[in-house]
């Protein structure tokens, strides 16, 4: 743990830093693999599993007979966990579906905007050492309900070639056309080029390491969209003396276990609950499976002390976190407060697992303080949206005189043509 006491601000934009990675060295095997899926196709994706998974592959295509035995494989708990789950995300996402709404901008001048689905997508589910059945839910639920027409999915096998069955369960369970054996930068790259086996998307959904992260910016170069440049996972919380530290320091280590990369912020103004949520995080990480994950995310990761809530939720705005948690006794007053954050979590029952699981909010959103200028996944990720207009006769009457003297001052006659010919 870094450990911080009242750092002046002027500390502050060098304490948000994430950690750095070398990005050219990066940059330079993304483009190796592009270019070898783009040669090589399906083969080359075969020998990927083999080098980066240890898996032996023949087909990368998941058969319907796995997608049917999946449901067999895992337990009836877990498939009504899934099953309520689904509702819920179903539930808050379908809310967002906007109605088509007619403005009259002028008197026989009527605009408005329809949404249209993207048609083709892709989605990528890690599957390493936590196979992410949660983020299946999360993408392919408001993909589905936006009516994507076509919904694949990528995700690395195990060394036995196989993929976990409750990501198979859940993918069938929410309608995805297609489920490949293929992880890493390289299912990234199938997606986007498009291979014997994997049709080519026109937009990339879904988490992953730093590599993961580096080939869907790279994806951008061949015209496919991404959901948002989404990285390793992170955490900060603010506390006040009515929080509880063995709730804090809970929701910390439950995002220090995502991986050694995870960043965790823990923000307090009262000293005696900065020190014993320090020591609940000491004692409770030992008794977690993950703990060697855990204690080198915890490594590089902050407590600070601070004078006041506010100066905490200016500390959060420049650190711009994945997820907020307000373990506050007020949270409320603090709430208009928040500029940049993913998604937020109020009072002491809010634990950040609930966002990621069940309460229904989606938990694909921006990392790396790209939470100032990005929002987490939502039913508008699955669409674009289409302008229309109607002039009448009348309409083009009203406003013809404005188009004609802002074309021609602009120089473009004939764009002041097209209404002096009407008008005329």
């Amino acid at each position: 743990m870094k450990i911080y006491r009242y750092p002046e601000r002027k500390t502050w934009p060098e304490l948000v830093k994430r950690p750095v990675f070398e990005r050219e060295e990066i940059s330079g095997l993304i483009a190796e693999i592009f270019e070898t899926v783009e040669k090589d196709g399906d083969e080359a994706l075969i020998q990927f599993n083999k080098k980066f998974d240890q898996a032996l592959t023949p087909q990368i295509t998941v058969s319907e007979t796995e997608l049917d035995n999946a449901a067999d494989e895992i337990s009836e708990d877990l498939k009504k966990a899934i099953q309520q789950a689904k509702e819920n995300i179903s539930k808050f996402h379908a809310a967002q579906i906007a109605e088509t709404e007619k403005i009259e901008t002028t008197k026989g001048v009527i605009c408005w905007r329809e949404n249209r689905a993207v048609e083709k997508v892709g989605i990528y589910i890690p599957g390493g050492t936590a196979p992410l059945f949660s983020t299946v839910l999360m993408l392919a639920v408001p993909a589905q309900l936006a009516g994507c027409r076509e919904i694949i999915l990528c995700t690395p096998p195990d060394s036995n070639g196989n993929i976990n069955p409750a990501i198979l369960y859940t993918a069938k369970l929410c309608g995805i056309t297609q489920v490949f054996k293929t992880g890493g930068a390289q299912a990234v790259a199938a997606m986007a080029l498009g291979t014997e086996s994997i049709p080519k998307v026109y937009k990339i959904f879904g988490p992953g390491n730093q590599y993961v992260v580096a080939a869907k910016e790279f994806a951008q170069r061949y015209g496919v969209a991404i959901d948002m440049p989404a990285g390793p996972s992170e955490v900060l919380v603010i506390a006040d003396r009515q929080a509880v530290p063995e709730f804090c320091a809970a929701d910390l280590l439950s995002q220090a276990e995502h991986g050694s990369d995870s960043q965790v912020v823990f923000i307090t103004d009262d000293f005696k609950i900065f020190t014993s949520t320090m020591e609940a995080v000491e004692k409770q990480v030992k008794k977690l499976p993950r703990n060697d994950m855990a204690c080198k995310a915890l490594d590089h990761s902050l407590f600070i002390l601070t004078d006041s809530i506010e100066k905490a939720l200016d500390f959060s705005n420049l650190y711009a976190p994945e997820h907020l948690i307000l373990a506050l006794e007020d949270f409320e007053t603090y709430i208009p407060a928040i500029g940049n954050a993913g998604s937020v979590f109020l009072g002491n029952y809010s634990c950040e697992s609930a966002g990621d699981y069940a309460s229904g909010t989606n938990h694909t959103l921006p990392t790396n303080a790209y939470a100032r200028n990005y929002s987490g996944v939502s039913m508008d990720s699955f669409v674009k949206k289409i302008t229309f207009q109607h002039l009448s006769k009348e309409g083009l009457k009203k406003i013809g005189k404005t188009i004609e003297i802002m074309a021609e001052a602009e120089g473009l006659i004939a764009h002041k043509n097209a209404v002096s010919i009407r008008l005329k």
